[in-house]
Order: structure tokens, then C-alpha cells, then sequence
């Protein structure tokens, strides 16, 4: 594999709009990922425990118990003693948003033949980073019909 040499450095304020970007999304990707995890507990028809929120996160049960009470600060989630976790208004919006974005990035990476498998779960990283110039460039390509370019341009023998 050859090396592409690199081009110009980007000026200052570019750079470091790109920067504040990522650092922005890396402080907003772990509250997305609960809201939007205990609505689809919720939208599933199961209650939203913190047993099957820290089962499904991979993270111990403290460590959700700790994120539940930032969460409940921040105005996103309420706790009912033997009832489990609900969402706020403001959290199903951001739930909502969430799934919005993982939907289109996750659809996006589809049509360009990236298996379920691999495009869900690379969709649930990419949706927290992906700005909204390049989500509504992901909207139109979808809407143009990508998928069916893309299949066009296989090999025969990976078509569907």
C-alpha cells in the first residue's frame, strides 16, 4: 500500500473547529448512549433497570448507578423506587436525535455494503462524531439511491 503524501496543514481555525468537534462529541457519545439505550428498553416493552442497562453496556452496575444519578441531575431521566428508569421529555428528545443519527449513518453504511453486523456497529460510534453537513450529505446520497448505485458496481458474484 502506497502512502498518500499529505497535503497542506489546514489553517489554525479549521483545525481547531475539528478539534473542539471531537471533544465536544466525546463528552455527549456516553449520556447519548444511555438515554438512547433505555428508550429502546422502554419502546421494547421491558422496564429499564440498571441490571440490563449495565448487561447491555458491557459496565458494571455501579458504574451505571453513577452515570443514573448524573443522568437524573441533568434533567434526562427519573428513578422510581421499584419501577425502574424513565426518560424526561428532554431525554426522549435526545434519545430520539440519537436514534435519528444512528439510523441514517447506520443505513448509510449499509448501502455502501457493509454488513448488518459491522455497520451496526460501527454506526454506534460514527453517530455521536458525524457533524450535520456530512449526516445530510449521508440523508441525500440515501434518498438518491446509493444502495442501488453501489449494488450496480459490484461484483457479480457479491450481489444480493
Amino acid at each position: 500500500m502506497t502512502r498518500r503524501k499529505p497535503g497542506p496543514m489546514p489553517d489554525p481555525r479549521t483545525q481547531s473547529a475539528g478539534f473542539e468537534q471531537a471533544r465536544q462529541s466525546r463528552k455527549t457519545a456516553l449520556v447519548e448512549d444511555y438515554v438512547e439505550l433505555i428508550a429502546d428498553l422502554l419502546h421494547d416493552g421491558q422496564e429499564a433497570r440498571q441490571v440490563d442497562i449495565a448487561q447491555r453496556l458491557g459496565v458494571s452496575q455501579p458504574t451505571v448507578a453513577k452515570m443514573l444519578c448524573r443522568l437524573e441531575t441533568d434533567g434526562l431521566v427519573t428513578r422510581r423506587p421499584y419501577r425502574g428508569i424513565f426518560l424526561t421529555e428532554a431525554g426522549e428528545k435526545m434519545a430520539a436525535d440519537s436514534q435519528a443519527r444512528h439510523h441514517i449513518v447506520e443505513t448509510f453504511l449499509r448501502a455502501l455494503g457493509i454488513s448488518e453486523k459491522n455497520a451496526g456497529i460501527d454506526a454506534e460510534g460514527m453517530e455521536h462524531y458525524v457533524g450535520e453537513e456530512t449526516l445530510a450529505a449521508f440523508e441525500r446520497a440515501i434518498r438518491a439511491g446509493i444502495a442501488e448505485f453501489m449494488d450496480t458496481r459490484a461484483a457479480p458474484e457479491t450481489r444480493k
